[in-house]
């Protein structure tokens, strides 16, 4: 008989902890965001690794007082990740941080994946797949940081060959490992249909998968659909009202809410302390609210307002993201 999910450990940037000491999750944000060719060769003026940390750390010091206990960073490769820098943060940060991997891209990846893999100019197994599984099983980057979420990537571009090539080893990497998935989507071509069936034909059970971004959506048919299917769906961008209003994206969360869809909706902002591609000036004078402490400030005292009960709360805020993470590998 296989375990419950509460005896089943989550790898965090400091250890391994039981699922059931998850606590409320923020289950996709970022810590720093950025390129590491550009900021070598064109270093962004707001950047400065030292006070970039301190601000990660007591922006996580102000999560915890609101009761946050873990947060997911779904920076992969793709958005310049840096495990090790990461890890300061972690160190002193009293909110556990989960790593994730797996490849942001659009279309196309680096040229480094045209010739390498099976069949290629270079013909050897594919490096992205062993790339995810080393992530999981041993660390990333030589690092004992190992990552409990796959990110995969798809926009309006659609399934590009590329972007198939990256679900597919991420598809791989869950079947050989349990890892859960989780999407960038493009809600205005309700892009979540195609990577459900993807993700399917490659043997993914879709109760594994949270389809990011769902929440940028104002189509109540379309979201529920995704979740009949079986998978979560991420309302993961309160915050980014440049994409879509706050008040829009609480809409639509409170519609799915009354017709029962609490058990499958996740709560997040999709933010970051650092991003090269939305500096920190930038978003405090054109989106002030997305920040990491949005959602506990304005998002679930408003559901509270209008009555919801708190055990719906905590099923969004711990019960499914315990659920998600607890893969017991």
């Amino acid at each position: 008989m296989g375990s419950t999910t509460a005896t089943r450990t989550v790898p965090t940037f400091t250890g391994d902890i039981p699922a059931d000491e998850l606590g409320t999750t923020l289950i996709h944000e970022h810590v720093f965001v950025g390129h590491p060719e550009l900021d070598l060769n064109l270093p962004h003026p707001e950047w400065d690794e030292e006070q970039a940390v301190e601000k990660a750390v007591a922006g996580f010091e102000r999560l915890y007082v609101l009761g946050v206990r873990t947060v997911v960073d779904l920076t992969v490769p793709g958005l310049g990740r840096d495990v090790a820098r990461v890890l300061r943060v972690a160190r002193r940060s009293p909110v556990r941080l989960v790593a994730a991997t797996g490849y942001y891209t659009a279309d196309g990846l680096p040229q480094f994946f045209r010739t390498h893999g099976p069949g290629g100019l270079v013909d050897s197994a594919d490096p992205l797949v062993e790339l995810f599984l080393r992530d999981i099983r041993e660390g990333i980057a030589g690092t004992d940081v190992r990552a409990g979420m796959l990110k995969v990537f798809s926009d309006a571009e659609g399934i590009t060959p590329d972007v198939e090539r990256v679900f597919a080893a991420a598809a791989q990497a869950h079947l050989e490992t349990g890892v859960p998935v989780t999407t960038h989507s493009h809600s205005p071509s309700r892009g979540g249909i195609a990577q459900q069936r993807l993700l399917a034909r490659m043997g993914v059970p879709l109760d594994r998968v949270v389809i990011g971004h769902a929440g940028d959506s104002g189509d109540l048919d379309y979201l529920m659909a995704l979740a009949d299917s079986g998978s979560y769906l991420g309302f993961d961008r309160f915050g980014m009202d440049h994409v879509v209003s706050d008040a829009q994206r609480f809409r639509v969360l409170w519609g799915l809410l009354s017709r029962g869809y609490a058990d499958q909706i996740v709560l997040s902002h999709d933010a970051a302390f650092f991003s090269r591609i939305t500096p920190p000036s930038w978003r405090e004078r054109a989106v002030p609210n997305w920040h990491m402490e949005n959602v506990h400030t304005r998002v679930l005292p408003r559901l509270r307002e209008l009555g919801l009960d708190e055990t719906v709360l905590e099923t969004m805020m711990i019960d499914n993201p315990r659920v998600l993470l607890a893969h017991g590998t």
